[in-house]
């Protein structure tokens, strides 16, 4: 059996290809013209005998073998990147690429803390996604980033989390909602109050859910929203109570729109993790990451706890 060999020019072309769904648009992206992309792609069939792509209609699926090769070229030019980045880390240059996904609730403190590092590391290039719960347990499994930040990541994956911030979910209200006259208010005087809250499978709903679970009562869960943002919304409208991350709702209660109810029970103590895949290598920039927002996680649970530091 023959050695594969193939040349990176072949593979970043091949890779294009595949990501770009077609030869006319790899060539637009690569700034070649359509007949160099589809020489390439020959020449690289022809190295590893057996064809690449298959032609459906008018559109084109990469092969078993395809599959295979674009999962080989990424894991090639990862490794290139991580490279240049430890080399550059012994030449005392911090520069390089950082791949973070981030919990839609994080969004609110994350992308500060992301701009601060920027600011700090100006020539680290920086992509980011903001998602759901949902989405960034599938990252995590595909390696598709190089961190998370999320709320407590389920026990059952292969993971490695560190807290670096308490994330404190409490019961907001309208500012004229006449529960906000109360002081230590029972769980049970909550029964009959309407509730907005986040789908199912959201870890601030799981949370919220154990909590009344384990005392015993029952809420009403009254309307679901996909975003925070949307329940800061529908509460200040009237149409409900919320719970929500105190680290969420800076703004609206600075201004007034909402208002922290004194609930028996609550704040509902969480945190927020820094998680990446067990076992992953983290390049020099990710390590920078990774020591950044444990620093400032840690300042600024500080700042709201008043802590010595």
């Amino acid at each position: 059996m023959g050695k594969l060999n193939p040349t990176l020019r072949q593979l970043r072309v091949f890779e294009s290809v595949v990501e770009q769904g077609g030869f006319t648009r790899a060539a637009e992206k690569l700034h070649l013209s359509q007949p160099a992309v589809s020489i390439q792609v020959k020449q690289l069939e022809g190295v590893v005998g057996m064809p690449l792509f298959d032609q459906l209609g008018k559109k084109i699926y990469p092969t078993d073998a395809g599959r295979a090769l674009y999962e080989c070229a990424q894991n090639i030019f990862a490794q290139l990147e991580d490279t240049e980045e430890v080399i550059d880390a012994l030449k005392g240059v911090k520069r390089g690429r950082l791949k973070v996904a981030v919990a839609t609730t994080a969004g609110y403190f994350a992308t500060r803390m992301l701009a601060a590092f920027a600011g700090r590391y100006p020539e680290i290039i920086i992509r980011l996604d903001v998602t759901n719960r949902l989405s960034l347990l599938e990252q995590l499994d595909e390696n598709a980033q190089d961190m998370v930040i999320m709320g407590e990541p389920p026990a059952d994956r292969d993971l490695l989390a560190t807290a670096f911030m308490e994330n404190p979910l409490v019961v907001v209200a309208a500012a004229d909602h006449p529960l906000t006259r109360c002081e230590r208010i029972p769980l049970t005087d909550l029964q009959d109050q309407r509730f907005v809250v986040r789908e199912p499978g959201s870890g601030t709903r799981a949370a919220v859910q154990r909590f009344f679970d384990a005392e015993g009562v029952s809420m009403r869960f009254a309307m679901e929203m996909s975003s925070n943002e949307a329940i800061k919304q529908a509460v200040q409208a009237g149409l409900g109570l919320g719970i929500s991350s105190l680290n969420t709702m800076e703004l609206e209660l600075e201004t007034g729109r909402l208002v922290v109810l004194d609930v028996v029970g609550f704040p509902i103590l969480r945190y927020w993790y820094l998680v990446q895949r067990s076992g992953k290598r983290l390049s020099p920039v990710g390590v920078l990451f990774r020591d950044f927002v444990l620093s400032e996680g840690a300042q600024a649970e500080c700042g709201l706890t008043s802590k010595k530091c």
